[in-house]
């Protein structure tokens, strides 16, 4: 739907108050809710002061079908940067966080947590938002009792909570491990998948939750995750989540028996996007400590992969990522280097070994 002129959207947004006629409310509502999907849309909406009034629209006493759709405009403006902040300063936070409990509908509940997942984007929110008690309704609705997109909502809440230090705890402690690692079975759906993934990925930034996270059977089907037949965003998400479970020694022999080195360095291929290809090397180098892992890692073509990677790649960090997963291939396997290839590669590698070692 293409932008309104502002005396329009000004006329709508009127129509919003608790004194308009109910149709007359629904009417604007539900235009305001299509018109939220366009991207040059959100600012002048906003700007034509909507944000309070789809606020108090979230609020007790009011159908539910009315909080569904606020709580979608909500969530569609809530992808605007500026936004995000200017519907948490209108206290929007904490009527959302009440629309995720029993007492609501499915729809409204994963709109709910769809306007706190994109508000979780911005970093003084997710304080806002773990302090608001968010964290313990969206892991109730990680339960296989709630439909996909509730899920999938839910644990996209709880990923970016999870890229605060302190949320990492609380979120750990409200039993979020276990019904995460459940979402990623292959009964779920890629984006559920996708989003359990990011969270376990987040979570595994404590080295606690390392422990927990591992010790609940997530290895497994993580591993299976990194598969071809995954999508590109569960794979990316996937590839983040056990590299850094893998920064944990203890977990390192339990990955490579799951079957992840020869799909690790499936991912070092150019078809991979850039942070794939990094957390691929990262983690190969952190499994190659083991002197086992370094031997079975090497059998599986990992140098010539990461080889290839170092001559190719645009990307200095992932260029430097696989100059430091050789440094540590060629140090466990005596004679590795001549396996490299040319003698130019074979140069260029070791100049890079040497570099890294100064």
């Amino acid at each position: 739907m293409p932008p309104l002129p502002r005396r329009e959207l000004r006329n709508l947004v009127r129509k919003l108050g608790v004194a308009a006629r109910p149709a007359d409310q629904r009417d604007a509502l539900a235009t305001l809710v299509a018109l939220c999907r366009d991207s040059d849309s959100r600012t002048a909406i906003a700007t034509a002061g909507a944000i309070p009034e789809l606020v108090e629209l979230l609020g007790h006493g009011v159908q539910a079908g009315v909080q569904q759709d606020a709580a979608g405009a909500l969530m569609s403006l809530a992808m605007n940067a500026a936004n995000k902040i200017a519907i948490a300063d209108a206290d929007a936070i904490s009527p959302l966080v009440k629309l995720l409990g029993p007492g609501a509908s499915a729809e409204v509940q994963q709109k709910a947590a769809g306007a706190l997942m994109n508000l979780a984007s911005d970093a003084v929110n997710k304080v806002m938002i773990a302090a608001a008690g968010a964290i313990p309704p969206l892991v109730y609705l990680l339960g296989p009792g709630f439909a996909a997109l509730v899920q999938r909502r839910a644990a996209g809440g709880l990923m970016r909570l999870a890229a605060n230090d302190d949320n990492q705890v609380t979120i750990a402690k409200a039993g979020a491990i276990p019904p995460l690692v459940q979402l990623l079975g292959l009964g779920s759906r890629a984006g559920v998948q996708q989003k359990a993934a990011g969270a376990l990925m987040n979570l595994a930034v404590n080295a606690d939750n390392v422990v927990s996270i591992a010790t609940a059977g997530t290895i497994p089907p993580l591993v299976q995750l990194l598969g071809a037949g995954s999508s590109a965003g569960v794979q990316e998400n996937a590839a983040g989540a056990v590299r850094n479970l893998s920064a944990n020694a203890g977990n390192s022999v339990a990955i490579a028996d799951a079957g992840a080195i020869p799909l690790l360095v499936q991912l070092l291929g150019r078809s991979s996007p850039a942070i794939v290809q990094q957390d691929a090397a990262v983690t190969l180098t952190n499994l190659a400590s083991n002197t086992e892992n370094a031997v079975t890692i090497t059998a599986a073509g990992a140098i010539p992969a990461l080889e290839q990677l170092l001559r190719s790649s645009s990307d200095v960090d992932t260029r430097w990522f696989a100059s430091r997963a050789l440094v540590f291939l060629v140090d466990s396997n005596a004679g590795s280097v001549a396996v490299i290839g040319t003698a130019e590669a074979n140069a260029e590698a070791q100049e890079a070994m040497g570099a890294l070692r100064i």
